[in-house]
């Protein structure tokens, strides 16, 4: 790869962010690690750069902000970085019922999981398109695809909107050899319900369900040079969504229902 091409990763800091950061790195891409832990970012772009002679910058950012992508996407055209590849990876839980949450959390969540998404994606595709060649991957999830679930209330929807709209992206950049992938993993081994707080409701499920960061990741980047347009990391996830699309949906939802609070809190909680 030039030296001036690079592979843009939010949320690089911990989870599949830094999965992607050492699974690309290890096949001689340049990268730019985007995070707000500054600190977390510089030891990362250290390590990666002395293990593999790779160029690794990083950008401290909170994608909460309106005003992150234009500072990322500013930062990149100020240091002649091109983004060939982006992977949108960012993102949380928000435990509680809708109206039981701030709604400045709830403004952060959308910007850093929706809005931000779509702007860095708007900002940084118009150049891969032009070039005739790069890559874009959705991080979305298995509960962008399952049935609607009280508590984390806007997350399912927010992962629904990015499934569809890498779909249709996919659709669009097809035409000028741009590849668009959505991904929707299930359960995976991170810092993820940590954050969230439900790391022992976690615990309690079958370890059959759960995926390491380093397969998602793996499959994931495979699904973006195949250009599928939505990928379900693990066989037992496939199931899961065919049962969605295939069973009437108040089955499917009653289903749901009865295994929602195992790892769904609610603000009663």
């Amino acid at each position: 790869m030039p030296d001036n091409q690079y592979a843009l990763i939010t949320g690089a800091s911990a989870g599949l962010g830094l999965a992607f950061a050492e699974q690309l790195a290890a096949q001689k891409t340049n990268l730019i690690l985007v995070a707000r832990r500054s600190d977390r970012l510089q030891k990362i772009a250290e390590e990666l750069m002395a293990q593999h002679d790779i160029q690794v910058q990083f950008i401290v950012a909170d994608l909460s902000k309106d005003e992150a992508p234009d500072l990322i996407y500013k930062h990149c055209q100020d240091n002649h970085w091109i983004v060939n590849t982006l992977i949108n990876n960012a993102g949380y839980g928000v435990p509680g019922d809708f109206d039981q949450v701030d709604w400045d959390v709830h403004r952060a969540q959308l910007n850093v999981m929706l809005n931000n998404l779509v702007k860095l994606t708007y900002l940084f595709y118009p150049a891969m398109k032009k070039a005739g060649s790069g890559g874009i991957l959705q991080v979305a999830s298995l509960a962008g695809l399952a049935p609607p679930t009280a508590g984390h209330t806007l997350y399912g929807p927010m992962k629904s909107f990015v499934i569809k709209f890498a779909h249709s992206l996919h659709l669009e950049a097809k035409e000028f050899g741009v590849h668009v992938t959505a991904v929707c993993p299930g359960f995976t081994y991170t810092e993820f319900h940590d954050v969230n707080g439900t790391r022992s409701r976690m615990n309690a499920l079958s370890k059959s369900l759960w995926m390491t960061a380093d397969e998602v990741v793996s499959q994931s980047l495979q699904a973006l040079v195949l250009n599928k347009p939505v990928k379900i990391n693990g066989w037992r996830n496939q199931l899961i969504a065919l049962m969605t699309r295939l069973f009437p949906d108040k089955l499917i939802r009653a289903l749901f229902q009865s295994n929602i609070k195992k790892y769904r809190k609610r603000s009663s909680d």
